[in-house]
This record gives structure tokens, C-alpha cells and sequence, in this order.
């Protein structure tokens, strides 16, 4: 299966980002979990928070468009995040990463 995400991601600071990652069809339904990393876990798409993440972040899942979401608020200016998107297949058991940028200016 492949994830796809947008390259890199701008916004203004104070707003909101949204960062979508979508598994292909090889992933729908409840088959999979999304998990979302920088140099640490974030967040997951059934909204766990990871361990010392600001609660500025924040993952969901939408079903029925089969898509994965990260939302970032209250961006700092000059901030550029690597974000990483990890699909998890619960019936193969298998990983597949993928990453992109997530850049206030």
C-alpha cells in the first residue's frame, strides 16, 4: 500500500494546519491505524496523544475517506516541522512510512 500527503504545507502563524495522509485502498475501512511522528510520536488517529506532545496537535481518522488527519494549531512564525505519516495494517501486520513538511512563514 502506498500513503500519499502533500509535499510541504504552508499557513499563516496563529492559524490551524491540516495535514492529510491517505493509505491507498489496500488500507480502507477500520483496517488500519495512522500514526503521525517528527522526531518523536505525536499523535495517532484514534486521537492518543503521545507522551510530552503539546496538545496543539492533534490526529483523527476519517472512515469513509479512507485519509488520516494531523491538525497543528497556533503555528509559530519560522517554524518548519518534519512530519512523518506511519500507516499501521492490522490484518498483515505491516508498516509503511512516509514523510513530508509541515513550514509557517
Amino acid at each position: 500500500p502506498v500513503l500519499t500527503q502533500p509535499a510541504s504545507l504552508s499557513a499563516s502563524p496563529g492559524a490551524s494546519a491540516r495535514l492529510s495522509c491517505t493509505p491507498s485502498s489496500g488500507y480502507s475501512g477500520g483496517a488500519y491505524a495512522l500514526y503521525w511522528y517528527e522526531r518523536k510520536f505525536y499523535a495517532d488517529s484514534s486521537k492518543y496523544q503521545g507522551s510530552g506532545v503539546p496538545s496543539r496537535f492533534s490526529g483523527s481518522k476519517a472512515a469513509s475517506a479512507n485519509a488520516g488527519l494531523l491538525v497543528t494549531s497556533g503555528l509559530q512564525p519560522r517554524t518548519r516541522l518534519t512530519i512523518y505519516c506511519s500507516a499501521y495494517h492490522r490484518s498483515t501486520d505491516t508498516n509503511k512510512v512516509l514523510q513530508t513538511h509541515e513550514e509557517v512563514r
